[in-house]
């Protein structure tokens, strides 16, 4: 039994490696090849894998560890600093995708439940992708990458409720009364991840880091990852949610640079195993028996979510050229919608035939990701050059200006927002100067 499963891993990560390997060479992001791998190798390709159960397991530690680390990338502060884009861009984008996905599921489902759930998927976008792609391309920073990371957050936050109103929906267990208890349950924890954050873990870390042992620091930080995981599991919430409130406590240490070069190889490979396991759920049998409905689904989803993410961001005041781009990069499925996915099915919530055309259409838009994001800025100047769009944009300045103040003085102008920028801003912060920054969008 050990020397099939070892015989698997190395299957996997060969096969993974070749494709990766030439994708590279393509400009395509690995998270292509490894999703392309996994239907190659799974029961529906040429199967060589049968018993995927195994992978599965390693994927969700992958999930954990990619969880673990956007709460690194991610400090409590920066959160402030985006909370109206995570309320209010995250909240609109998710809702505005359920609504209209449930109103046209329904009539072909017939089932309000259903429609619903389906809605649940759709609105999710892939955190592991765009967070990828916006560093390889240096756009952490840019005004279209802040605001698709302030809606990512929002998406991966929804999982929770996403999850407990399944069995709602299903009508299997659960009510309302216990639905507020699992969110009582929730606030209570992030009030500890803030007194964590605050005195608790900093404190921990300064001691362990004083031992000069770098084994012991990465055995301490993999401990709180997977310590908080399992208690907010045991709690009856999420394990990805433990991973990301216990990324986002050693965020608001001095240590948090140390912790993420340390974690990254580590969540590379296992989250490398969560795409291959995605890519080994889908049937290509099904894909060549229904390429029309699988092309309109995936038609659908890109127009629709980019619909959503554009005036989700177009209404908190940004321009139509940054909330287009918004807009496109979101425009995939997520992979929590595939955790979400697997738990409808259990509970019924959705067929075979639509799990698999879910699948399907899902992976496709992934794969179209890469080249989605690299047009985007051209699809964004494009459009927003158009006179309709040009228009609104006025429209909006116009409403505007007076609010804002003619003309500024006595304040420092930042030329470029990079780290050194950024630190030129803490400082003038502190020392309560006001200042402007100018960075290419």
């Amino acid at each position: 039994m050990e020397l099939e499963f070892l015989k698997t891993l190395v299957i996997i990560f060969g096969t993974s490696a070749c494709v990766v390997f030439v994708l590279q060479k393509l400009n395509i992001p690995s998270v292509v090849g490894f999703l392309i791998a996994g239907a190659a190798l799974g029961p529906h390709g040429f199967g060589m894998i049968h018993e995927v159960r195994e992978v599965e397991l390693l994927a969700e530690v992958g999930v954990i560890l990619l969880l673990f680390t956007i709460g690194l990338e991610i400090s409590l502060k920066s959160l402030k600093r985006i909370r109206s884009t995570i309320i209010g861009g995250g909240f609109s984008q998710v809702l505005m995708t359920l609504l209209v996905t449930a109103a046209i599921a329904y009539p072909f489902l017939g089932k309000l439940n259903e429609s619903i759930f389906t809605g649940f998927l759709v609105a999710l976008s892939s955190t592991a992708i765009i967070m990828k792609m916006l560093l390889d391309r240096a756009e952490m920073d840019s005004p279209h990458g802040r605001l698709s990371i302030g809606i990512l957050i929002f998406q991966d936050l929804c999982v929770v409720p996403l999850m407990l109103l399944i069995p709602i929906l299903a009508g299997n267990q659960g009510s309302f009364p216990g639905l507020l208890w699992t969110m009582a349950k929730s606030a209570t924890i992030l009030f500890a991840v803030i007194f964590s954050a605050r005195w608790l873990v900093p404190n921990i870390l300064h001691q362990i880091v004083h031992t000069r042992s770098r084994e012991l620091f990465v055995i301490t930080v993999i401990l709180l990852c997977l310590g908080t995981a399992l208690l907010t599991s045991e709690l009856g919430l999420s394990l990805a949610l433990g991973a990301f409130l216990a990324g986002l406590v050693i965020s608001e240490s001095e240590y948090a640079n140390q912790a993420i070069s340390d974690i990254l190889p580590f969540k590379d490979s296992f989250n490398g195993l969560f795409f291959i396991s995605v890519g080994m759920l889908m049937d290509l049998r099904f894909l060549s028996q229904n390429p029309l409905l699988i092309l309109f689904a995936v038609i659908f989803i890109l127009l629709l979510k980019t619909s959503t993410g554009f005036f989700s961001v177009h209404l908190l005041g940004h321009p139509v050229r940054v909330s287009l781009q918004t807009g496109l990069q979101l425009a995939q499925i997520g992979e929590f919608s595939f955790v979400l996915a697997m738990a409808g099915k259990s509970a019924g919530l959705i067929t075979e035939s639509l799990y698999q055309l879910f699948l399907s259409s899902s992976v496709l838009t992934m794969l179209l990701t890469p080249l989605i994001v690299q047009l985007s800025p051209n699809i964004s100047i494009w459009v927003s050059s158009k006179r309709l769009l040009e228009r609104l944009d006025r429209m909006r300045k116009r409403a505007e200006r007076e609010g804002l103040p003619s003309k500024r003085e006595g304040h420092v102008i930042i030329v470029g927002f990079g780290l050194n920028g950024r630190n030129l801003a803490e400082g003038l912060k502190e020392a309560s100067v006001p200042y402007v920054a100018l960075c290419r969008p």
